[in-house]
């Protein structure tokens, strides 16, 4: 392994390690956190603003705290703990995919938790039309102006943040989206694309029918993992974006099917 990709891993892993240290804690000094992780107050301190400018912790009078954003999604939103695990990962996968988006797309945005780290980093400043149906996406893009959204309501599942419905169906069906950005909780390689609950496959079906580009978000942590609903096969997405972590074996396979490959 290249000593650069060494020394990344390492940080992401340290930083990782800090936001699940302050999810059970009011507040850590940089001082404690240099202890704690038994390395020099600078790293900390370099570790502390990547995680500031990822909105996930705040720096309020010296001590180091979860963002309160962060805070407010953890108990009503969990997908399998979707949103406490790997959170650095899917926060750099949300970052880069925002990248991808050029202005006057129509975008449309799955459920999840790589999906709202997206959400997050989509710019304010670029004309876009986007549809989602989940209440954690839809938080991020009601406060950029230059967006035209559109909502596919239904019956509000909790654990999700996902509404469905058939009406909410049948609008996905008619929009034509030039990207659309899809979740999973399972990649596997004979399996295929899966999620944890059986009434996210009709939506997602309908996403993925009106993308003419499919992305796919998915920290690497999922692959070689299956859950009991399937969606789709590998094939048939056209880009998929994960983290380092991915196995080298992986990366052949995604691409030996010829679909493009981000690692971010």
């Amino acid at each position: 392994m290249k000593l650069g990709v060494y020394i990344l891993k390492k940080q992401t892993k340290r930083m990782n390690a800090i936001i699940d240290f302050l999810k059970t804690k009011n507040g850590a000094s940089i001082k404690e956190l240099a202890n704690l992780f038994q390395v020099s107050d600078m790293t900390i301190r370099r570790d502390v603003s990547i995680l500031s400018e990822q909105g996930l912790v705040s720096n309020l009078y010296g001590a180091v705290v979860i963002s309160p954003d962060v805070n407010s999604t953890l108990p009503s939103y969990n997908l399998d703990n979707a949103t406490t695990s790997n959170q650095i990962e899917k926060n750099r996968i949300g970052q880069f995919a925002a990248s991808l988006i050029k202005p006057n797309d129509i975008l449309i945005i799955d459920t999840g938790s790589t999906t709202e780290a997206l959400a997050r980093h989509i710019s304010s400043d670029i004309p876009l039309t986007i549809l989602c149906n989940t209440q954690n996406v839809l938080k991020h893009l009601l406060t950029k102006p230059q967006l035209k959204l559109i909502f596919a309501g239904g019956f509000y599942h909790p654990n999700t943040q996902l509404f469905e419905s058939n009406e909410g169906r049948k609008l996905i069906s008619n929009v034509r989206a030039t990207k659309v950005f899809m979740s999973a909780a399972g990649v596997h390689e004979s399996m295929g694309v899966t999620c944890v609950n059986s009434y996210e496959v009709d939506n997602k079906l309908a996403i993925m029918q009106s993308g003419f580009e499919r992305i796919l978000l998915v920290d690497s942590a999922k692959f070689s993992v299956i859950q009991s609903s399937y969606f789709a096969d590998l094939n048939q997405f056209h880009t998929i974006i994960t983290d380092s972590e991915i196995t080298p074996a992986w990366v052949s396979l995604i691409e030996n099917l010829g679909i493009k490959l981000h690692i971010v």
